[in-house]
């Protein structure tokens, strides 16, 4: 191991990585189930579909969807054949490579998205933003680029992540 000693998280360090840990786990369940109560979707597929809403076209290469949403190429192919069957996504072949398809965002999608935006977003209201203070917002907002930044993401910029 070359001699490195492990620098292990300290008491005031180990409490913030844990309540990181259990916010973050709570908060998605929370917008998981509010998007399977009112809209009949994971919140995993709210993500695609607000993905591709954001895009030109609303399309995008599968593979680049993949990364986006942070899933691997078969367990998108699998979302996107659920999109599918609901007639809210529809695959395209790229005419530049054949080897590459687009998915894109259908009308049927698109409406089904807007309807499950308010929902969401009184989600996220009520769980994150409404227990924060302005100066705590800016705060989390200056964190959250820190961290992107320290995963690569230049200058800890969403925008570099995700469409829109």
């Amino acid at each position: 191991m070359g001699g490195d000693e492990t620098r292990w998280l300290e008491p005031d360090e180990l409490e913030t990585w844990l309540s990181y840990v259990a916010a973050t786990t709570l908060l998605e369940g929370a917008l998981d189930r509010q998007l399977q109560r009112d809209a009949g979707m994971p919140h995993a597929y709210y993500q695609i579909l607000a993905m591709l809403s954001e895009s030109p076209d609303r399309s995008l290469r599968m593979s680049e969807l993949a990364a986006i949403t942070q899933s691997s190429q078969s367990r998108l192919s699998h979302a996107v054949a659920r999109l599918e069957c609901k007639g809210w996504v529809r695959r395209k072949p790229c005419p530049e490579d054949r080897r590459s398809t687009f998915a894109q965002l259908t009308e049927e999608g698109f409406a089904a998205l807007a309807a499950a935006a308010p929902g969401h977003v009184r989600t996220v209201r009520r769980h994150l933003f409404d227990r924060l203070t302005p100066e705590q917002v800016g705060q989390l907002r200056e964190i959250t680029r820190a961290v992107l930044s320290g995963l690569g993401v230049p200058g800890g910029d969403p925008r570099d992540v995700l469409p829109g």
